[in-house]
């Protein structure tokens, strides 16, 4: 039996329960290839899945990680969009933390010119939970503004770029003063939450007008005061809910200003969904990777057998960017 290196959660609790294992070679499965995996993206979802609230969904690994970047060494039949030594980038539902893992052929894509194997790992997870939830659900549009939340997050990076990128006017928070001018540095309009009101400094820059859309992480008592700062017709667009999943509200803003609450979860997505999501990416975004508009942000590298320190510092909260594992040797 042919094995490989990985990552495994032994047990729910600390990023201590990582530890290295020895894993059979998993086989591509229909309309699926196989990857050597190069580098790997850590992400919030899997120190959910190392606590034990957020298993994967059914066939799925139990290995964590949601996306890599590699070479393509097997195809299952049929496939002819990709070709054996292809190098990609991939959107995968687990398995990332390993020397091999298998994605479904709809979700790898060409790694953008001039990026290497580490950015090439940080952009799957992050730029399909941008493009789906700030572009198609939050349908931002060139001229418009965005306010998002956690401006220094892996997500958070890429969605301020992007929407620059596009023409939009943006507004990040951030929780000490490095992060709000790296935010500043990326030409957001940063606050510290910390140290002031971002409904009050929204509404003082856009003259009470409020900003179009919101992508938010946190949730809880953040409900009420996005509702506070959004513009006529504007769009709340929730992927986390780290201060809580459950509020109370007044609605009375919601339909005196015609809002749009919304959201949306990556993982459980059929893989149909996420292939249009992933043929947006290659159509708009893609080209401003290749152009240099848009730029990845890595904080940090750790090797595949220190993915427990990749945690802590994740869970730490002091990065900005992109935290990846470094798989292969090249």
């Amino acid at each position: 039996m042919n094995l490989m290196t990985a990552t495994e959660i032994t047990g729910f609790g600390g990023p201590d329960m990582l530890k290295p294992c020895r894993r059979p070679i998993p086989n591509p499965g229909p309309g699926e290839v196989l990857i050597q995996v190069e580098a790997a993206g850590v992400n919030r979802p899997d120190v959910m899945q190392r606590k034990g609230i957020y298993p994967p969904p059914p066939n799925a690994s139990d290995i964590p990680g949601l996306e890599i970047a590699g070479r393509v060494v097997a195809l299952s039949h049929g496939i002819s969009a990709l070709r054996l030594g292809d190098e990609v980038c991939a959107l995968v539902t687990g398995g990332g933390y390993a020397e091999y893992c298998v994605a479904a052929a709809p979700l790898c894509l060409p790694i953008p010119k001039g990026l290497d194997w580490i950015q090439a790992a940080s952009l799957p997870e992050t730029f399909f939970t941008v493009w789906a939830n700030v572009f198609v659900r939050g349908k931002l549009q060139p001229g418009e503004s965005l306010l998002i939340h956690g401006g220094t997050s892996g997500i958070g990076v890429a969605a301020i770029q992007l929407a620059r990128a596009f023409g939009c006017t943006v507004f990040a928070t951030a929780g000490t003063e490095e992060k709000r001018l790296f935010c500043e540095s990326l030409d957001a309009n940063a606050i510290n939450y910390r140290e002031q009101d971002f409904v009050a400094v929204v509404l003082v820059i856009t003259q009470d007008r409020g900003v179009d859309v919101i992508l938010d992480i946190v949730g809880g008592d953040y409900l009420q005061r996005n509702l506070s700062c959004l513009a006529q017709d504007g769009r709340l667009v929730q992927i986390a809910a780290q201060n809580g999943s459950k509020t109370q509200i007044n609605l009375a803003p919601i339909m005196l200003k015609r809002l749009t609450v919304t959201g949306s979860t990556l993982r459980p997505r059929s893989v149909a969904e996420k292939a249009q999501i992933a043929r947006g990416l290659l159509e708009h975004v893609w080209p401003k990777l290749e152009a240099g508009d848009v730029k990845p942000v890595v904080h940090a590298v750790f090797n595949l057998e220190a993915a427990a320190a990749a945690h802590h510092l994740m869970e730490s909260g002091t990065h900005i960017g992109k935290i990846i594992l470094q798989v292969g040797s090249s």
